[in-house]
């Protein structure tokens, strides 16, 4: 193949790297320096994906392989001119597609990578979050060429770059469609550094093969095209799909290697579940929870990473409706038995075997995980501190699920003191006999909600408080209000009824009442209400949400992230044998008894959280108050 020269400082290339981009591809290059071998898994990936995008393609235009429709993949080196070259006879890139695909890099994502790379303590662990893909290449190569034809596109083009400061792209030659396995596909070619010198020996190219793809479900040749057309070599590897092999089969190794090709990430997989449904319907379905954390979970336009075959043939990687939102995370492959290859991929998220899908694996990947919960603790807190508020979503849209996601939630408490994850299953064995109501307190974390003045009622009386610290947490109570016959009920919220034995509420003595209406006239613009509390046993005062108010957490979340304009006046509690409310009674009328009032007001604030109204005669009052006492 003819390549394009190297860059001089007279010949710049026609298209430059962003600066984002060239960084990452140093990173990439120097970060994964002990790891050569990843770069040939990544390019045999992507040839795969080539290979069975073309082969979903021709299902509606059976000509586009009427050529030739055995796919295939062939490496071979050429240790005169120390290059490695990667052939594929896949969909191929078009001008546009090359540009696109090479010349940009992880979009929507390079600054955030970015950004967590200048504080990151093992870069191939984040890296790998992001995938390496093709870049991997600049590993073992001073130099990449890539020439690719579309198969429906009488056009090729050549990519060219240093991977340094830029790219360039001009029309294929004879040469280089020559090198094409057929009329159509991608051939890459690598010129090895000294450092990549192992990858010019066949015998490194068919262990590689073997170690990281061998469950490709191409065939990979280590030879030319033209060389297996004259019946030369044999596959390096054994081209079967690996979910379709008997599980007592396959390795762990091997599934681990599966899960990095789809992934093209570094970690391990933390729970794998390969199994095959029979009876109304039957597909094949082999799922991953990864270990690390992807770091779109929360992006709004992230989709489900599971790729949808029928009878090995795949479909799609981005279909809406195969997984809920809240399994995003999950990645893996799900081969149908049922559904038409001829289908639509636009009518394809409606057809009611995708919701009979959908279904039964999210059953299966919930029982999964609970079994984990119960085989693995470490494993599975290690899942739920980075994927619990997404799993957490389900309770929210996902009714039919609700009770089976309940069983895996896990929660901090005032049982352990915030220091060990509880089910809600361990909360109701500990609950009191006579009590009905799972208590909770939400807000930002566990370390300033276990100073909450309003658990100190509870805490004396040994009722347990769960922490609800996710914002998903806020959202999902407003559907699911029970569990086991037992509803949830916040301890910042109306009027509760800590002490169930007690038949009556206590009434207020003459003075708390006094006490009560003299606040009320100085508060009555900020309050809705005062009244003697049954929460606080250490504290002088608190805040609730009313009882037909919205709960104080979520009142903030909605101001925060929905720009929520309303706002309901919050009860102010006293504690009515607290020393500092008993003095406060003692003051009469008059600018002393307003400045307390108001004092007490601004610590209730301040406890919860909240800003203080007018911080200057907050400061002000303070210095007057101090100056007094002392």
């Amino acid at each position: 193949m003819t390549q394009t020269a190297k860059n001089t400082d007279s010949d710049q290339p026609q298209h430059s790297f962003g600066a984002d981009v060239s960084r990452l591809l140093n990173i990439v290059a120097n970060a994964l320096y002990t790891n050569h071998d990843v770069f040939l898994r990544e390019l045999i990936s992507n040839a795969s994906d080539a290979c069975d995008r073309l082969r979903y393609a021709a299902i509606q235009q059976p000509d586009l392989v009427e050529d030739n429709n055995n796919f295939r993949i062939h490496i071979y080196k050429n240790t005169d001119k120390r290059t490695l070259t990667i052939v594929d006879n896949g969909i191929g890139m078009d001008k546009a597609e090359l540009m696109d695909n090479l010349g940009t890099i992880a979009k929507s994502g390079t600054a955030k990578l970015m950004e967590q790379m200048k504080d990151a303590k093992d870069p191939l662990k984040l890296i790998g979050q992001f995938g390496v893909g093709f870049y991997a290449s600049y590993m073992v190569a001073s130099h990449v060429t890539v020439a690719s034809k579309k198969a429906d596109s009488n056009e090729a083009w050549v990519w060219s770059s240093d991977g340094a400061s830029g790219y360039d792209i001009r029309e294929a030659s004879n040469d280089d469609l020559d090198m094409l396995d057929g009329a159509r596909g991608t051939v890459i070619i690598l010129d090895i550094k000294d450092e990549g010198s192992e990858f010019l020996i066949d015998e490194k190219i068919r262990q590689t093969v073997e170690e990281y793809s061998d469950h490709i479900d191409f065939k990979i040749f280590n030879n030319t095209p033209e060389e297996t057309d004259k019946g030369e070599g044999k596959p390096l590897n054994k081209a079967s799909a690996i979910w379709t092999r008997n599980k007592s089969d396959i390795t762990k190794e091997q599934y681990e290697e599966f899960y990095r090709h789809i992934t093209h990430g570094m970690d391990e997989p933390l729970l794998t579940s390969h199994w095959k449904a029979e009876g109304v319907i039957e597909f094949s379905s082999l799922l991953f929870i990864p270990t690390l954390r992807p770091w779109d979970l929360y992006d709004p336009s992230r989709q489900n990473m599971v790729k949808l075959y029928v009878r090995r043939v795949f479909i799609s990687d981005k279909l809406d409706g195969l997984m809920y939102p809240w399994l995003r995370f999950v990645r893996g492959v799900i081969d149908s038995q049922d559904l038409p290859l001829n289908i639509s991929r636009e009518t394809l998220q409606y057809n009611p075997i995708i919701a009979k899908i959908r279904t039964a694996v999210t059953k299966r990947v919930l029982s999964d995980l609970d079994k984990l919960s119960r085989d693995d603790y470490p494993g599975f807190i290690t899942f739920w501190g980075q994927f619990g508020a997404a799993i957490k979503e389900g309770l929210y849209d996902a009714d039919a699920h609700r009770e089976d996601i309940f069983k895996i939630c896990r929660f901090y408490s005032t049982h352990e003191d915030g220091e060990k994850f509880t089910s809600l299953d361990q909360y109701i064995e500990r609950m009191q006999d006579d009590q009905n109501e799972i208590y909770y307190i939400s807000g930002e974390n566990v370390a300033s909600l276990k100073n909450s003045p309003q658990l100190e009622g509870f805490r004396s009386r040994g009722l347990e408080v769960l922490f609800f610290t996710d914002t998903i947490d806020d959202f999902w109570l407003q559907n699911a209000q029970q569990y086991k016959g037992k509803t949830f009920k916040s301890v910042t919220h109306g009027n509760v009824k800590i002490d169930h034995s007690e038949e009556t509420d206590e009434k207020p003595t003459s003075d708390q009442t006094s006490l009560i209406e003299k606040l009320r006239s100085v508060l009555e613009d900020d309050v809705s209400d005062i009244r003697i509390s049954k929460r606080l046993t250490d504290s002088p005062v608190c805040l609730v949400a009313p009882e037909d108010g919205v709960d104080m957490n979520m009142e903030r979340v909605l101001k925060i992230h929905q720009k929520y304009a309303g706002g309901s006046k919050p009860v102010l509690e006293i504690n009515a044998t607290h020393p500092l409310i008993i003095k406060v009674g003692d003051i009469d009328a008059g600018a002393d008894f307003d400045d307390a009032a108001l004092m007490l007001l601004d610590q209730a604030r301040v406890i919860q959280g909240l800003p203080v109204k007018d911080p200057g005669s907050f400061t002000k009052r303070l210095t007057k108050f101090m100056e007094k006492g002392l």
